[in-house]
């Protein structure tokens, strides 16, 4: 049960992390007997973000790309099966391109990047892979005709560039990655909303009766972070009501106050707000909220 709990986490932070840079499509189906791909990938011509910030993964979504990510080791016959996935959309898009009486461009046919959180040597010697000259260890390719890599995230060195799949990792590679999330400043562009589905992960989780050993330390690891979070985001909700509040009696007390009072009004701490929100009863025009502003400055 949990591994879908896992896999539904994987697909929508995928989509997530992806969204920016072109069309992301979780459960595509493909041709043939049932089969669904987790996440296809078709690129923007031109992405509104750089995709450097993501690292490794940006690099996969460079070019239309499968990606399949595994919570548990991917087993030969799992790596096969995704395989023929990107064979039968070959298979679809020459067809197309055949209709259409056009040239299928090498570059338009997805790359296939299976995601698995270990992978042995005998499972990775079974598909004869190869690491290619300037790709990073853990990154293993088949030949080219089959436009597939197998991506062993536990085999990832441990820098900012391979941190988004880390985050896919499970046990030790997962945690650590989880520590550098937490780490990254409060403005980077992915932090909050994959925060938000790591905490939504946790909430899954903990429903469910029937947890391994790495998802119980995966929900004790998160469960501090999540309720810091969760006490910051009430502190600066608190914040940003008493700002709104003082707001509202100033403009009643001295009338409409300009927008560079109410900047200045935006910037203060809680305790100067609750302050400023006593100070204001004797107010009677604008001059006494920017003598009272001045001696703040003092």
């Amino acid at each position: 049960m949990t591994r879908f709990i896992h896999d539904q986490f994987a697909k929508d932070y995928l989509e997530e992390l992806l969204k920016n840079y072109g069309e992301v499509k979780p459960s595509e189906k493909v041709s043939g007997e049932i089969k669904e791909i987790d996440v296809l990938f078709t690129p923007s011509p031109q992405p509104t973000s750089n995709l450097q910030v993501l690292g490794l993964l940006g690099r996969f979504a460079e070019y239309p790309a499968i990606i399949e990510p595994f919570r548990n080791p991917a087993s030969a016959d799992e790596i096969c099966d995704c395989i023929v996935k990107v064979l039968e959309v070959k298979a679809r898009l020459r067809r197309e391109s055949k209709a259409n009486k056009t040239k299928l461009q090498e570059e338009e046919i997805p790359k296939l990047w299976v995601l698995t959180p270990t992978a042995s040597e005998t499972r990775l010697a079974g598909f004869n892979v190869l690491q290619k000259e300037g790709w990073l260890p853990g990154v293993h390719f088949l030949g080219d005709s089959l436009r597939t890599a197998i991506v062993a995230i536990h085999q990832l060195p441990r820098t900012q560039e391979t941190l988004w799949l880390r985050l896919l990792g499970r046990g030790t590679v997962q945690k650590i990655a989880i520590d550098e999330l937490e780490a990254l400043p409060s403005e980077h562009p992915f932090k909050k909303a994959t925060l938000e589905l790591v905490y939504n992960l946790r909430q899954n989780l903990r429903l469910n009766q029937d947890l391994e050993e790495d998802d119980r330390e995966l929900i004790m690891r998160l469960e501090p972070l999540y309720q810091r979070d969760r006490e910051q985001a009430v502190q600066e909700g608190r914040i940003d009501g008493e700002k709104r509040l003082v707001v509202r009696l100033l403009n009643r007390r001295i009338g409409e106050i300009d927008s560079s009072l109410i900047e200045r009004v935006n910037g203060l701490s809680i305790e100067q707000l609750e302050a400023l929100g006593e100070a204001l009863l004797d107010f009677s025009d604008i001059a006494d909220l920017e003598s009272w502003f001045n001696q703040q400055s003092v």
